[in-house]
């Protein structure tokens, strides 16, 4: 049923219109009535009013739609006409029975979902059951996103809540990582996700009518909806009822909103992301996936229906803590470069790469921010490389990944890297440390091969490895660039966090040659980011003069104003000169005619000048910006860790002292610290994960304290976090974690008779604590313990019921002291 109403009129509101229709429709020989046994005699109501559909004005644009055969079904606006297949495949659809067959379904998969994984998986499939359309779940890089997309989906696939899902990248590199997990990864017996449902990857284009999942990148989505000569050749909008997102964050920018005056004269398509105009084409529940949400994913999926941050899979043990930030300051980057009056430059064109020497007019200078991005300085490459060459050492099987400001400077710094690691170590294979951007040959081959391969064992890129790709043998991470977005630096720490238990990676490093800690101090992950359109002053002088209304006018003089007053700065003496003598006046002047005139007159005086647009767009400046190049010297002034929440307690000491200061003021108001203390045989879990969340708010890690402890004492001890408050609150001796849970083991073995049986449990039971610190019910009622034994009471039953005290014991006993 379609009710078509004027454009002017309200197209939401329209529906009760189609609704009543929907009600009393007659049967006539050959019609068959298919709506189910509500008050509705047709499933399915339209409302039109003709006009395309904009975010903006949602209530009086689109084509809306209702599913009447439930009360509880709410209307939206959809951007095309559905497809008869797909209202097949809708009215096919009972959400009811899905969410009923979920709902009896275990979550038993051929591998293990760990417990936030399947609470995530939980919140998905109520927010589906309450009927939202968008939702964002936002879990820290390399807590298994690929993994709990796969879970989610066959639950989803099968249950027949959806028949087609597009998992969307933004990148190849991990569109084949997608797909490759898909088709290895085991869901039912030796059966892969790939095997029981239809997946379909980059290569192809559209989904075939067996296609349950279709990966394919958002470039690739774009190209198919909006780079279409035809509309009629876009995908239906009900080619997917499903769009899943991975790394939604990235790049997906908001609207800039159209002023009411706007959207009378202004293309809407100017003033919209592409992402944004591709995920609103279909008629699809849309969930993202981040690491990261910030302002702009929120506003598109809407706030977080489930979270799991980095510093809750540290204290889970699911993911890798770092170390405190290294800081590598030289001359140069604390008192910068400085060119002084009279001084010789040598200046480096960037779009032909010739050099030309000039004379400074004046003194200048350039922070450390600017290094490699305004001025060109070697040196400063240099020192950072040789600094980086005493505490990397090149025959370890990790990998490092150094951050760079572009493509150029990227090649410098391999160049620095490796004659620094040869002075250091002698020679050393050129493969081992390469460049990987977008501009060298084969960059996904590169890619693979820095994470499966032994080389390279040092890569230097831009932006192509910051986000996504998992290489779990990064252990150092080498800033020499600022990064100015905290979503973005948090994102570039990701490439690092993921453990890699057969290279016995504990921590991971941060080194940082630009004073990257203090310019992240005042960023907030929730600034809003806005698509600005490129408006150029030729299409706005362009739109002026063309526009009949003076409403219209004034909005663009307002915009013609502001856009003047910046350019007016940059202005060559040639362009201004120039621009005088077509326009008969000084920029200045055209300036206060802007603010004095009426818009009548301004579109009078303007189109008399045609030519005054282009004059005012032409930047003789871009491309092939000169840049300088630095031959000022530079030389190591000091290497040190950065402690505490901002990074500005150098002295170990100092930090340490902080450390058993908090604990004395908190063991008697911190429950699960008192227990550390007093009753260390009492700890869960659950306990231990908040004693670390806790800590985590004062930046007292665990890796932190390892290495203050370290420079402080000149003793590598691998003590755990408990070992560090005992010592703080009671000046227990700090020994090594791994022998307390030797000697524990030891003495438990020894204090009874125990059958081979439970001998063999002890010990297994003592590797795991070795591990996990604590093992207790919840531990054993989980994972393998869980699969192979029955959990914590059968394993009970072969302990004569005393378990629980044997687990008590073994607490007790690894913090013992004996003499």
């Amino acid at each position: 049923m379609i009710e078509a109403k004027r454009k002017r009129k309200n197209v939401s509101a329209s529906i009760d219109q189609a609704e009543r229709y929907a009600k009393g429709v007659r049967t006539t020989d050959g019609m068959e009535l298919v709506g189910s046994a509500s008050e509705f005699r047709v499933p399915f109501v339209f409302a039109t009013n003709g006009r395309e559909y904009l975010k903006q004005i949602e209530t009086e644009s689109g084509i809306w739609f209702r599913d009447t055969r439930k009360s509880t079904n709410r209307r939206r606006a959809l951007t095309d006409w559905p497809t008869p297949e797909g209202l097949r495949a809708q009215l096919a659809m009972d959400r009811d029975a899905a969410h009923a067959a979920l709902a009896a379904m275990p979550m038993k998969f051929g591998f293990d979902l760990r417990p936030y994984q399947r609470k995530a998986i939980e919140k998905v499939e109520e927010a589906l059951a309450a009927d939202e359309r968008q939702m964002l779940v936002a879990m820290a890089t390399g807590t298994g996103k690929t993994k709990l997309a796969i879970a989610m989906l066959s639950r989803l696939l099968e249950s027949k809540r959806f028949r087609r899902v597009c998992f969307v990248v933004d990148r190849n590199v991990l569109g084949k990582q997608t797909a490759n997990e898909f088709k290895t990864t085991k869901v039912v017996g030796v059966r892969t996700f790939a095997d029981i449902f239809g997946v379909k990857g980059l290569t192809d284009t559209d989904p075939e009518a067996e296609t349950k999942v279709h990966i394919c990148t958002i470039q690739a989505l774009a190209r198919r909806v909006l780079d279409v000569e035809d509309a009629a050749d876009a995908p239906p909008i009900d080619q997917y009822d499903l769009i899943l997102v991975d790394e939604c964050h990235r790049g997906y920018l908001l609207d800039r909103e159209l002023s009411d005056q706007e959207l009378e004269f202004r293309d809407q398509a100017d003033y919209i992301s592409k992402y944004r105009r591709v995920l609103e084409h279909f008629d699809a529940v849309k969930i993202g996936l981040t690491a990261t949400p910030a302002l702009h994913t929120v506003q598109i999926f809407g706030h977080p229906i489930f979270k799991y941050s980095y510093r809750e899979a540290v204290a889970e043990g699911f993911l890798i803590d770092h170390e405190p930030p290294i800081r590598i300051e030289t001359v140069l980057s604390q008192g910068g470069i400085i060119f002084g009056k009279g001084d010789k430059v040598d200046l480096l064109n960037t779009e032909d790469g010739t050099i030309s020497t000039t004379i400074a007019p004046d003194e200048f200078s350039f922070e450390v921010e600017q290094f490699n991005r305004r001025v060109i300085t070697r040196e400063f490459n240099r020192t950072v490389a040789k600094a980086l060459a005493s505490y990397i050492d090149p025959t370890l099987p990790d990998k490092t990944l150094i951050f760079a400001v572009s493509d150029g400077h990227a090649d410098m710094v391999v160049e620095e890297v490796k004659k620094a690691f040869e002075e250091a170590y002698g020679d050393i294979d050129d493969a081992d440390v390469r460049k990987i951007t977008g501009s060298v040959d084969r960059p996904l081959a590169l890619t693979l091969s820095f994470r499966n391969d032994p080389q390279p064992k040092i890569a230097v890129t831009v932006d192509l490895l910051t986000t996504g790709v998992d290489i779990p043998r990064i252990t150092n991470l080498v800033f020499l660039r600022r990064v100015n977005s905290r979503i973005l630096y948090e994102q570039m720490l990701g490439r690092a966090t993921r453990r890699c238990d057969e290279i016995g990676k504990d921590f991971f490093r941060i080194f940082d040659a630009v004073d990257l800690y203090a310019s992240l101090e005042s960023m907030t992950d929730m600034k809003p980011v806005g698509v600005e359109p490129k408006l150029s002053f030729t299409k706005l002088l362009d739109e002026l003069t063309g526009v009949t209304s003076d409403q219209h006018r004034e909005t663009i003089r307002q915009q013609l104003e502001s856009k003047l007053k910046r350019r007016a700065k940059l202005l060559s003496d040639d362009a201004l000169r120039i621009y005088q003598q077509e326009a008969g006046e000084s920029v200045q002047a055209t300036m206060q005619r802007l603010s004095d005139a009426s818009p009548t007159d301004l579109a009078d005086w303007f189109r008399a000048r045609p030519r005054l647009g282009p004059i005012l767009d032409w930047r003789p400046d871009r491309p092939g910006a000169p840049i300088p190049i630095s031959e000022h010297a530079d030389d190591l002034v000091s290497i040190s860790h950065g402690y505490g929440k901002d990074g500005k307690l150098t002295r170990p000491e100092d930090y340490l002292d902080s450390f058993a200061a908090w604990v004395k003021d908190n063991v008697n108001k911190v429950t699960a610290l008192n227990i550390v203390v007093t009753r260390p045989r009492d700890l869960t879990r659950e306990d231990l994960r908040q004693i670390k969340l806790i800590l985590d708010e004062g930046a007292f890690t665990e890796a932190a304290l390892h290495r203050a402890w370290e420079q402080a004492k000149s003793e590598d001890i691998a003590a755990s976090v408990i070992g560090y408050i005992r010592q703080a609150a009671l000046g227990d001796p700090l020994r090594p974690y791994a022998d307390r849970v030797r000697d524990a083991m030891a003495r438990i073995l020894k204090s009874q008779t125990w059958t081979p049986v439970q001998q063999r449990w002890l010990k297994r039971i003592g590797d795991d604590v070795g591990k996990e610190i604590i093992v207790d019910r919840d531990f054993l009622d989980s994972g393998q313990y869980k699969e192979e034994v029955g959990g914590f009471d059968r394993l009970n039953k072969l302990f004569g019921g005393r378990l629980e005290a044997v687990l008590g014991d073994i607490r007790e006993g690894v913090w013992q002291h004996v003499a």
